[in-house]
């Protein structure tokens, strides 16, 4: 499969390029009592690291104080309260949130559930809200979240390839900022294009756009308003993916451009520390990373005009039953009961409130997480082994 081709006659595209059900009329946004219980891992990674060395900590007090006869007091009564000590401190500092008032916040990518429900949770939070369509003129979803929402909320028109209408949005956010702010507080990336196929399979158009949309715009959004969010020491929230550290087939080109989007928030990340600019990457699962409501039609018809696409040879190389059996390896996607954006519309909300946001948010499923650590600590061969796709 392939998604998005750049005249989008046959492609496998991100929700911003279809029509979708808005959060309001609740398609991926799930019941508060019918959600699955989300795992905290922001907590997680925050704590895991601090834990070990109080458990470090204890061994080597408990050894000298024991050698040197002062006390015998053991390693769990020393890890015991060393970790209450620094689990009640890291709760406190985890959980510090910014004042809202006043604070401007640029949402990108709003035409897909995902940025349309940031916009919404932001606007409930107190924020003042620049919510970007790429298509704002005779969108549903844009005349909705003006009408639901407060009248703190701007939308605007935004396709982050165009530098036409990056500079006017800039200078639109310029005019209304709200009154006593020094400029914008965060930018947030939404948008993004998912692309799905084997390489040979995928057309160098769709590869282009996936780049244009997942790395270039995003790169060009952020350098043309840096100066605003310097100016309000904000943040910079950019929503990624776990498949950056996942290799799987037929998720190549979406992968890499997301790889590429990760390396550069790393590298950006350092440049404005020292300007007091916070870099937050969101890597969400599988789900959310703009496939998770494809309609099964759509699927297949795109399928069929690929297949077509491609030559005799390739068609030999492969064979149908083999793409037809990639095909349905993606038909997870058009499931969307499966597509809760609850977590991931938190990490990104967290991003933008939280006094002391993580670098990198994983808002993914325990199965992710765990292939995720494997990936980066295991040889490669042996996970290769371990994950024989």
């Amino acid at each position: 499969m392939a998604a998005g081709d750049v005249t989008r006659r046959a492609s496998i595209t991100a929700p911003s390029m279809h029509r979708r059900p808005s959060a309001r009329r609740g398609s991926l946004i799930k019941n508060p009592q019918t959600q699955s219980q989300e795992v905290p891992w922001d907590i997680i990674d925050r704590c895991a690291l601090p834990i070990v060395l109080c458990h470090a900590l204890a061994v080597v007090l408990s050894a000298l104080l024991n050698a040197m006869h002062i006390s015998q007091i053991s390693v769990f009564t020393l890890f015991l309260w060393f970790s209450i000590s620094v689990t009640g401190s890291l709760w406190f500092y985890h959980n510090l949130q910014v004042t809202a008032a006043g604070k401007a916040v640029l949402v990108t990518g709003c035409d897909n559930v995902l940025g349309n429900a940031l916009a919404r949770r932001l606007d409930d939070l107190g924020y003042h809200v620049f919510a970007g369509f790429q298509n704002k003129a005779g969108n549903i979803d844009a005349d909705m979240l003006k009408e639901d929402c407060s009248g703190r909320l701007h939308t605007l028109q935004l396709d982050i390839t165009s530098e036409t209408q990056i500079l006017s949005a800039s200078l639109y956010i310029v005019d209304h900022l709200p009154e006593g702010a020094q400029g914008l507080w965060a930018i947030v990336n939404c948008e993004s294009w998912c692309a799905l196929g084997e390489l040979e399979w995928v057309p160098f158009s769709v590869i282009r756009r996936a780049m244009e949309v997942n790395l270039l715009g995003p790169a060009r959004l952020v350098q043309v308003m840096l100066p605003l969010v310097r100016r309000a020491r904000g943040r910079v929230v950019l929503a990624s993916s776990i498949l950056t550290h996942v290799a799987a087939p037929v998720r190549g080109v979406h992968a890499a451009s997301m790889a590429a989007l990760d390396a550069l928030a790393a590298c950006l990340r350092r440049e404005l520390k020292p300007r007091g600019v916070d870099v937050v990457v969101v890597a969400a699962g599988e789900y959310t990373t703009g496939s998770a409501w494809l309609s099964e039609e759509k699927l297949l018809e795109q399928a069929r005009d690929m297949w077509k696409r491609l030559s005799d040879e390739q068609k030999g190389a492969y064979g149908e039953d083999y793409f037809e059996q990639a095909l349905r390896s993606l038909e997870k996607y058009t499931k969307s009961a499966d597509g809760d954006l609850t977590a991931v519309t938190r990490s990104l909300s967290d991003g933008v409130t939280r006094t002391f946001p993580l670098a990198r948010y994983t808002p993914v499923s325990p199965r992710e997480k765990l292939k995720s650590l494997l990936a980066e600590h295991l040889p490669r061969s042996l996970y290769e082994g371990l994950y024989s796709d």
